[in-house]
């Protein structure tokens, strides 16, 4: 046996759903570090003009190392395929296979798709080995998404708007514009002005079960800067997600399996990965049956009001 194990990374980006392999490459980069006219530090991935580099340090950057595998082994007459999730939320899977030999093909009337919950295994199909055929062998790929296609969004309250109580700051883009929001992952997410460094907490309580640190790149070009978001993905109780990207370089204060109340601080804001300025992009999202699509969502209010994001208003936090 010598399978392909193949599959597609899920959402490595905070706009759209990459396909990725999952080769465990590390992503090298280098920062540079100095005062810029007003003597306030700079960290870029670009030196100076004046080439008067203070610091300059080598980056390595690579995927989170909770990852979720599909492995097959020879058991008695049968070969067992088994999948492990190793993340902090519950992810389904679709297996195909490429080819078979030597063992009885599963029940092509049913759909090999799985979920998996979190930090757990589950054997998805034992292959009987047909007699006398030689050696068995499969080949096949995968695909993955976190979360659970059944769940339903069900937030108790408006979502907490993700900064400091009595804080104002503009929503950019919200549906229906959708400038850069044009996929049904990010259909419904808010992009809300603010400046590099404010505060960002957490809108609703959850679990943690991504988060993408490392990055510091920036900018309009979305084929160099589309993967250089930092993140953080929060895993609700009704089973949506809530994504929080462009947070600032080496800003973020939880890990994956951590739990965090609504009004959390998580990280601070910044500019990281494809943006126009600095400005978070955040989104609750589901998995709709191996896709991820955004939903829309209403903030708290004042008197326990709720209020609908909208571009060009002001978003308030309340405690």
């Amino acid at each position: 046996m010598g399978p392909e194990r193949n599959h597609r990374y899920w959402l490595t980006a905070p706009l759209a759903a990459l396909a990725m392999a999952a080769c465990g490459l590390a992503f090298g980069q280098s920062l540079y570090k100095y005062r810029d006219d007003s003597g306030n530090w700079v960290y870029t991935d670009r030196p100076p003009s004046d080439g008067e580099v203070v610091e300059v340090r080598p980056l390595s950057v690579a995927p989170s190392l909770d990852t979720v595998t599909v492995t097959e082994e020879l058991v008695g007459d049968a070969i067992r395929v088994t999948a492990r999730n190793g993340l902090h939320a519950p992810v389904e899977i679709a297996l195909v296979f490429k080819t078979l030999s030597g063992v009885v093909r599963p029940d092509p009337t049913k759909e090999l798709r799985w979920v998996i919950p979190p930090r757990s295994d589950m054997s998805l199909l034992h292959l009987a080995v047909v007699e006398g055929a030689g050696s068995p062998g499969v080949d096949y790929f995968y695909d993955y998404m976190p979360g659970d296609p059944e769940a339903i969004h069900r937030p108790a309250e408006g979502y907490r708007a993700p900064f400091a109580a009595a804080a104002n700051h503009p929503i950019t883009q919200a549906y229906p514009d959708n400038v850069t929001h044009q996929s049904v992952d990010s259909e419904h997410a808010i992009d809300i002005a603010m400046p590099v460094g404010t505060d960002v907490l957490a809108a609703r309580g959850g679990v943690v079960f991504d988060v993408i640190s490392r990055n510091f790149r920036g900018g309009v070009d979305r084929d160099k800067h589309l993967n250089s978001a930092n993140i953080v993905r929060i895993f609700h109780d009704d089973g949506t997600m809530a994504v929080y990207a462009h947070l600032n370089w080496d800003s973020i204060r939880v890990r994956p399996g951590e739990r965090v109340r609504a009004g959390q601080y998580i990280a601070d804001s910044g500019n990281t990965g494809f943006s126009s300025g600095p400005h978070l992009h955040f989104a609750v999202q589901r998995n709709a049956g191996m896709h991820i699509e955004a939903l829309p969502i209403a903030f708290s209010g004042p008197k326990a009001r709720s209020a609908m994001p909208a571009t060009g208003n002001v978003l308030t936090a309340y405690p």
